[in-house]
């Protein structure tokens, strides 16, 4: 600072009457020119913004630029507005935005106009110029936005444009950024930049391959393979950087096939799971228990619409509210369902599947009339919905609460059927009706429980199913017929059967998807399962007793 600033009061005040006049003077005159500094400033703000509205598209361009170059708060909403078709001008040249809700601020002020403006305003055109400067534009001003997402989405547009000019203030913004992520994307951005970069050195574009390397996404394989013209070792390394993240991404897509493989068999599991608890203890081939699945669908979507409407709070548990409800509905169905008509059919296989075929076209003709043809919609709560990524794979919320709830689902089966009496008389029937019956227990109760408690676990199977397939009358058909396979394959009436045979299902019938396509996937893995049955009738782990006797 000069040292006519450092002058101390005591001896402006010791100075003559014209010394102190001086100085008072000197500093008015240094504050008049401060302060025709911010008011030139202010002035060529406005002057940008009124550029804006010019009919000259090559003044809009050069003002959107300057305007990325500067630091004024209100550049990000106006270009935005600019960009989204809702910036208006008026006939002085003064900018208006409409907000979504069709209300009008004024772009500079900020501030509610009232009353109709919409006779006097224009909207401000733009063309294809102007819109690569305003991606560009926006991309450098959100780096310094106050939320940390809006600076990664800034950092990872500059990343795909690799727009030189965006490189002065990401490293500004690089210099100040503290959150590891967003720093972490700005580097990545700025590796990108200097890469493609002609007067950036050899070593900073090897230490720049090395940083993309560690991204290890398809994005920087795709950007790594464009590279031309570049130093050889700069290209060796590139070219090893390619085929290592090559590498990374088949390992990462075998883990995101297997995931979506114990997905589909965790519902196959859920769907299945009821149906060998029925097969295996009773021996009935239940063509209506996709029905029961069903239900318990349409069940989730009648308890979300009375929350919906009764208690709006408690909307993002209605799927868990729904689980009773589902239980409860689709285990007294099928009690009624095994009293009014399997009873009198035991020993009579082919008449169970017919009348059992014939009572899944009555539940759905049924669902039709109450419900309609069309699908309904249920909706999946916050806490269900969005994705988890894990390096290069994608977790999906619904999904992984799907695995989880099978588990449970199928813990407690477990439970029911080891510690519980019911659970005793159930394997007792299993193992030697006969026997169990001379033993006291009353296989007829046994056998309607049984029946109710496979309807129920279908039942809930479906409030699943609701999250992530239509709600619709052939909802369960779509699962019936894998449902079946599953029992087949794992040994009927088995349960851990059951859940390796539909986690070994799901697994195979995603990884033939890709090459095969969904329909002929089924077909080879049912193909594959006919050979299997040849090998093994009676599956993984058959039973031993009365199911292996039948």
């Amino acid at each position: 600072m000069p040292s006519c600033f450092r002058i101390r009061a005591w001896r402006v005040f010791r100075t003559p009457v014209h010394g102190r006049s001086f100085c008072i003077a000197f500093f008015a005159l240094a504050l008049l020119f401060v302060s025709a500094l911010r008011g030139e400033a202010e002035t060529s703000s406005a002057d940008l913004y009124s550029a804006l509205a010019s009919h000259d598209y090559e003044n809009m361009r050069k003002a959107v630029e300057k305007l990325a170059a500067s630091d004024d708060p209100r550049a990000v909403p106006i270009l935005s507005a600019l960009q989204a078709g809702r910036l208006f001008a008026d006939t002085d040249g003064e900018l208006f935005i409409r907000n979504p809700d069709g209300s009008l601020e004024g772009a500079v002020s900020g501030q509610r106009i009232a009353g109709e403006l919409g006779k006097n305003l224009r909207e401000i055109r733009i063309n294809n110029t102007i819109r690569r400067a305003l991606e560009g534009a926006l991309g450098r001003l959100r780096l310094f936005a106050p939320d940390p997402n809006v600076r990664a989405a800034a950092a990872n547009a500059i990343f795909q444009t690799r727009d030189e000019s965006a490189l002065i203030p990401l490293e500004r913004a690089l210099a100040r950024e503290r959150v590891a992520k967003v720093r972490r994307a700005m580097q990545e951005a700025k590796a990108a930049l200097l890469l493609f970069s002609p007067g950036t050195p050899p070593k900073t574009k090897l230490e720049a391959i090395a940083l993309l390397r560690n991204r290890g996404d398809q994005e920087v394989a795709a950007l790594l393979s464009e590279l031309n013209g570049q130093p050889p070792e700069v290209m060796a390394a590139a070219k090893d950087a390619v085929v290592a993240i090559e590498r990374q991404q088949q390992i990462w897509n075998f883990l995101q096939i297997i995931f979506y493989g114990f997905s589909l068999g965790s519902i196959l599991l859920l769907a299945a799971t009821g149906l060998a608890i029925t097969f295996g203890v009773m021996g009935v081939i239940n063509m209506a228990h996709g029905e029961m699945v069903m239900l318990g669908a349409y069940t989730t979507f009648v308890v979300q619409q009375a929350t919906l409407r009764f208690a709006p709070e408690w909307l993002p548990a209605s799927p868990i509210l729904a689980l009773p409800f589902a239980f409860l509905v689709t285990g007294l169905l099928g009690v009624l369902i095994e009293r009014g008509l399997i009873r009198f059919l035991y020993g009579r296989p082919l008449e169970t599947l017919l009348a059992t075929w014939g009572l899944s076209l009555v539940l759905q003709q049924a669902v039709r009339t109450l419900f309609g043809a069309s699908n309904r919609e249920v909706m999946t709560p916050s806490w269900m919905s969005g994705a988890v990524p894990l390096g290069a794979m994608t977790i999906t919320a619904n999904r992984l609460t799907i695995i989880a709830f099978s588990v449970v689902v199928f813990g407690s089966l477990i439970l029911l059927l080891r510690t519980t009496f019911f659970g005793l008389q159930m394997r007792a029937v299993t193992q030697n009706r006969a026997m169990a019956a001379a033993m006291g227990i009353r296989t007829p109760r046994v056998d309607a429980l049984t029946f109710g408690l496979g309807s129920a676990v279908a039942g809930l199977a479906g409030v699943a199913l609701s999250q992530i397939d239509n709600v619709s009358p052939n909802l369960g058909q779509n699962y019936i017929i894998d449902s079946f396979m599953v029992v087949v394959f794992g040994g009927v009436g088995n349960l851990w059967g059951t859940a390796l045979g539909a986690l070994t299902l799901g697994i195979v019938n995603k990884f033939l998807e890709p090459v095969a396509g969904a329909v002929l996937g089924k077909i080879v893995v049912l193909c594959l399962l006919i050979v299997f049955i040849q090998r093994r009738p009676r599956g993984l782990f058959p039973l031993k007793g009365r199911a292996a006797e039948a």
